[in-house]
């Protein structure tokens, strides 16, 4: 779920596609390496899932060591498939970081950049610094269970906290990879569904790389109880309550354009309320892990499950969400039901705080995570949390059924259904092979263009 869902899904499938119309490109600068990217995320795919046919793996998704270099479970082959599928971020990240420089339209400045593609940049950066950083270790791991040599593993001269050291300064700003791209689409679909410009559109866009600068700097706030100096416990908890402010801007500037706005409440902006809701609440409660005192109560208990999920569930799923609603109309030329479409946006947001919310509790009380029972007094909450979870799956179920019957028979989707203001809507729905017949040429803040043979731009939409 985290490296081959969370991880690559907004960039992969939104960047992908909207990434060179929203910088008026056929296409990203690189397609072949991009066709490659796609080849090499499959085949790590293929291999960690091979290990589902043998002895499967059971140290979770952070292989912690020692345990990950002593158990007799297949954990080489679920290393080897997040190592190759890697390689699919650090190259993905390279065609995106080269297509805005190089590609943008005429007239299309940094400062007339979409936020989104703010977003990917601000994510692509860290994926192709902080990507090589998990591979290397990943590979280490692998040296250790083959061969036996001591890096990890105490028993062999190793030590097991370097893993964590390791894999932490990948995987916080893992952390970021996976919610500045839904940052970035919240911060399109806010705006269209207010009927307002952005307010402070160079506040989120700076942000976005103050989070991306931050997030290697605070991986050790996940090694609290590890051992680590008192000094180096204090600096990285102030460095992780710092992360809150350039996360601050963002959600006020998104408040700020609503505030008297002409809001809509289609599917994508109820979404996006969502995210804005679920993403909150992750974020505040992070707040709490980054203090000390509190985290040594906390460390390991369900309490962090709940955060992490609000986090990334409710803030990258979510925005995915509202940017495949926002942009379905766009890929498949369709329009899909409204009423139908709210009914599953009601059971994920019942079924999502209804699953989570409840862990929070149990983790105050000192319900550990990874633990396959639990005691009595846990039993309530635990069954509420299943009952959410039920919710999920049926509204997860039914926005997969609408959708498919919206791409067959639903009603054909104009250029721009909802009214916005950005290159990606000025192409018909769905888009041609090559994006648009003429390079199109932006004049003006929001986004005009104008064909470079006539000369004259259209009637603003």
């Amino acid at each position: 779920m985290v490296f081959l869902v969370i991880i690559p899904l907004i960039p992969a499938a939104l960047g992908n596609f909207f990434l060179p119309m929203m910088v008026g490109a056929k296409d990203v600068a690189f397609p072949r390496l991009n066709l490659a990217s796609y080849y090499i995320f499959i085949a790590g795919a293929t291999i960690a899932l091979c290990a589902l046919f043998f002895r499967g793996a059971d140290t979770g998704w952070t292989f912690y060591t020692p345990y990950s270099i002593r158990t007799s479970t297949t954990v080489i082959l679920v290393v080897m498939g997040a190592f190759v599928a890697g390689f699919s971020s650090i190259l993905t990240g390279l065609n995106f970081i080269v297509t805005i420089h190089k590609l943008r339209a005429p007239g299309l400045s940094w400062t007339r950049l979409p936020l989104f593609l703010w977003a990917l940049y601000a994510t692509s950066i860290i994926q192709v610094l902080a990507t090589p950083v998990l591979a290397i270790t990943l590979i280490l791991l692998i040296c250790e269970r083959v061969f036996k040599i001591g890096i990890f593993d105490p028993a062999l001269g190793g030590d097991a906290v370097l893993f964590q050291h390791f894999f932490w300064f990948y995987s916080h700003p893992a952390v970021y990879i996976m919610i500045l791209p839904a940052m970035g689409v919240i911060s399109e679909v806010i705006p269209v569904f207010s009927r307002k410009p952005i307010f402070g559109y160079k506040a989120i866009a700076y942000a976005s790389f103050g989070i991306a600068l931050i997030a290697f700097i605070v991986w050790g706030h996940h090694l609290f109880v590890s051992g680590q100096s008192e000094l180096a416990n204090f600096v990285f908890s102030l460095m992780t309550m710092f992360v809150a402010v350039p996360t601050g801007i963002k959600v006020f500037s998104w408040v700020g354009t609503m505030y008297k706005g002409s809001i809509r409440f289609n599917v994508p902006m109820l979404y996006a309320l969502g995210f804005l809701e679920l993403f909150t609440i992750g974020g505040l409660t992070g707040v709490f892990l980054a203090t000390l005192a509190v985290d040594v109560h906390l460390t390991d208990t369900y309490f962090v499950i709940a955060h992490f999920h609000y986090v990334m569930v409710g803030g990258t799923i979510m925005g995915f969400l509202a940017g495949l609603h926002y942009w379905f109309p766009k890929m498949s030329g369709r329009m899909y039901p409204e009423k139908p479409a709210l009914g599953a946006f009601i059971a994920l947001i019942i079924g999502f705080n209804l699953t989570f919310f409840p862990q929070f509790i149990l983790g105050a009380q000192g319900m550990p995570r990874r633990y396959w029972s639990y005691l009595p007094e846990f039993t309530l909450l635990n069954q509420l949390s299943t009952v959410g979870s039920w919710f999920l799956a049926v509204g997860f179920v039914w926005m997969a059924l609408y959708l498919w019957n919206a791409m067959k028979n639903g009603p054909i989707a104009s250029a721009n259904p909802w009214e916005a203001n950005t290159l990606e809507w000025q192409t018909p729905s769905p888009p041609p092979h090559e994006n648009f017949h003429e390079t199109p040429v932006v004049t003006t803040w929001p986004y005009e263009y104008r064909s470079p043979k006539t000369d004259r731009a259209p009637a603003q939409v």
